[in-house]
């Protein structure tokens, strides 16, 4: 009989799959059931590329080829990422955390505001700093410059990061007179112009083993290490991220995001939402 595409594994052997995978890779299941059908449509094509008939073949794969596990780490990312997504805390950041961190780095003397977007997938979040600054606020802050890293586990994303083109839906969210003047309309994409690309470079890292070199002023952390890794992990991370982030800094995580219960030396952002100062300790 016909052998079955790989890309058609049925939900009952992916999610067999994702429950015996995910643990090990430290990420929760719970948080991957909504999303299941991306992670196994994914992974449907990595079994194909691999020449891998179903997934009891892949589990095979991955108890002798310990390598693959970073791959399919990256194929269990969960890629949800527009301009200015959740609006009110690119206003926040705006009205009142871009500018105390900008009125703190002139104050000891630095020419630019570092930040980094943690889990960048295809840069619209690392991008939108660079407008926030570019267009709202380096008129008052004429002396300063902003660098943004963006960071990810996947190189197909990081790849679309670069090129900076994308369908209209991942503007939708963007005010529209910002996207008038920052693209620019090839075909059907919208392209990102080159003044506001060069202030935002891209890195693959894995972020449960691997940090950026230096203190930063800003860290974003979005929808990612505090829903889908477990606590063991999303403490050890929490940890990791604050040796990155500044004193008096902001660390910026998803409105739904729940940090570990004892979060040491942060306090919350007065007026602001999902933002957190990164205060010196006792």
């Amino acid at each position: 009989c016909a052998r079955r595409s790989p890309a058609q594994m049925n939900d009952p052997e992916c999610v067999a799959l994702l429950q015996w995978a995910l643990p090990r890779l430290g990420l929760r299941w719970t948080r991957f059931r909504r999303f299941r059908r991306q992670v196994c449509k994914r992974i449907g094509r990595r079994l194909r590329a691999l020449g891998i008939s179903d997934a009891t073949g892949y589990r095979r794969h991955l108890e002798t080829h310990p390598e693959e596990w970073e791959p399919l780490a990256a194929l269990c990312t969960v890629s949800v990422s527009r301009f200015y997504r959740d609006r009110g805390v690119f206003e926040d950041l705006t009205a009142r955390v871009l500018p105390e961190l900008a009125q703190a780095a002139l104050a000891r003397g630095a020419k630019q505001i570092k930040c980094w977007c943690a889990g960048c997938a295809s840069g619209e979040e690392a991008y939108t700093l660079a407008l926030v600054w570019r267009i709202a606020l380096q008129a008052r802050f004429s002396g300063l410059d902003i660098r943004v890293l963006g960071t990810d586990i996947d190189s197909a994303l990081l790849a679309r990061a670069q090129e900076a083109c994308y369908k209209p839906s991942s503007l939708k969210e963007l005010p529209a007179e910002w996207r008038a003047q920052a693209f620019e309309k090839q075909g059907a994409l919208f392209c990102l112009r080159e003044m506001f690309r060069c202030d935002v470079a891209f890195a693959r890292q894995d972020l449960r083993s691997e940090l950026p070199e230096g203190l930063h002023d800003l860290i974003f952390c979005r929808n990612l290490a505090f829903i889908y890794f477990e606590a063991r992990l999303a403490n050890e991370t929490l940890d990791r991220l604050l040796s990155r982030l500044r004193q008096g800094g902001a660390l910026v995580v998803g409105l739904h995001d729940r940090l570990p219960a004892c979060a040491p030396r942060l306090a919350a952002w007065p007026g602001c939402r999902a933002t957190y100062r990164h205060e010196r300790p006792p």
